[in-house]
């Protein structure tokens, strides 16, 4: 069983550096614009049994060419479907603030050295993110079927995803860097979850995500 995080593109919020969270309206940047038409080659005939995406624009933006030109056509019996599991982080009061104003806060220390204790004033807290994010996954690992589930969100959703698979206190999610127009991939098929590929924003990835799964003893870092 294969997990597919695709972080949204490069949206016009990060062009400016805000820190836009959960407002409507954020779209896509032309840099962004540009990296969602390459995922229609890198990801190419990827073969999924669900595709569940944020319900803010910007992550429909990022997936719509690949889904559009490619993805429909070959997974049919598939539908694209809004998953509020996987929505930004309620940053709350913070939302549509700069992040240069935003790190000069107290809060910021907290952020970034304790982010398990963080509660953004009036929005959410990293913690909860992360039970909702796994609450996501392991509602996907039930499906039945050939493929990889595939989830297009954010940088700190998929951050607290990677944490859990890796067994990261929250506290250490930080180390974790996620770029936009990312992919990561983990392997859901043995005791214990593992992360096959991570922030990879350059491959053309179709014949890694299709590859037949092969059980083996890992030994020597893998093969």
């Amino acid at each position: 069983m294969q997990i597919v995080l695709i972080r949204h593109a490069h949206s016009k919020a990060n062009e400016r550096g805000v820190l836009s969270g959960r407002l409507p309206g954020v779209a896509l940047s032309d840099k962004g614009v540009e990296q969602s038409q390459r995922l229609v080659s890198r990801l190419g005939a990827m073969t999924i049994r669900s595709l569940h995406v944020s319900p803010l624009a910007r992550c429909n933006e990022t997936i719509s060419p690949w889904w559009k030109e490619v993805g429909s056509k070959n997974n049919p019996k598939v539908a694209l479907v809004d998953d509020n599991d996987i929505i930004e982080v309620d940053y709350g009061s913070w939302s549509g603030k700069k992040l240069a104003v935003l790190s000069r806060k107290r809060e910021w220390k907290t952020v970034q050295s304790s982010p398990s204790a963080m509660y953004f004033p009036q929005g959410e807290g990293l913690a909860q993110v992360q039970v909702r994010a796994m609450n996501a996954i392991h509602k996907a690992l039930t499906n039945k079927g050939k493929g990889s589930d595939v989830f297009v969100t954010h940088g700190d959703v998929i951050k607290t995803i990677v944490s859990s698979v890796l067994a990261m206190h929250l506290d250490d999610f930080q180390r974790i860097v996620i770029d936009p127009a990312s992919v990561t991939v983990l392997d859901y098929s043995s005791d214990k979850p593992r992360v096959l590929l991570m922030n990879d924003s350059r491959s053309d990835l179709e014949s890694f995500l299709n590859a037949p799964f092969r059980a083996r003893n890992l030994l020597g870092g893998g093969a």
